[in-house]
């Protein structure tokens, strides 16, 4: 079973997305923050990650800047899950090595067929 990371300072967005992906097959761990979540990544193995941008402690594009250093996640595809939109936002998301946006509030079938795609 492919283990999914999902990183939101919002406890009703992540039990949205860990019940959606938990349906659909996923092994899902969540984690309240950045902080938290690079946490998790570096004690663990993923084969993905979906976080947040605007968080506490550590933000999204730092959180992926940070996972990326890490031994094993020089590919494994982050998903930026956020309400923010604007083009300068998703452009720091890639540098910082973000694979994909989806903004809030998420279809359910939307974010099972991106992360289908992307979890092979």
């Amino acid at each position: 079973m492919k283990k999914i990371l999902a990183v939101d300072d919002s406890a009703s967005v992540r039990q949205m997305v860990s019940f959606t992906l938990r349906g659909a097959g996923y092994d899902v761990v969540d984690a309240v923050d950045g902080k938290d979540g690079l946490a998790k990544a570096g004690n663990d193995k993923f084969d993905m990650i979906i976080t947040d941008l605007n968080m506490p402690n550590v933000d999204g594009i730092q959180l992926i800047s940070e996972v990326r250093k890490l031994p094993g996640y020089s590919f494994v595809p982050i998903l930026m899950l956020t309400t923010e939109s604007q083009a300068e936002k998703k452009d720091a998301g890639r540098k910082a090595g973000a694979t994909g946006w989806i903004v809030k509030p998420f279809n359910a079938d939307q974010l099972t067929a991106v992360i289908r795609k992307l979890v092979k």
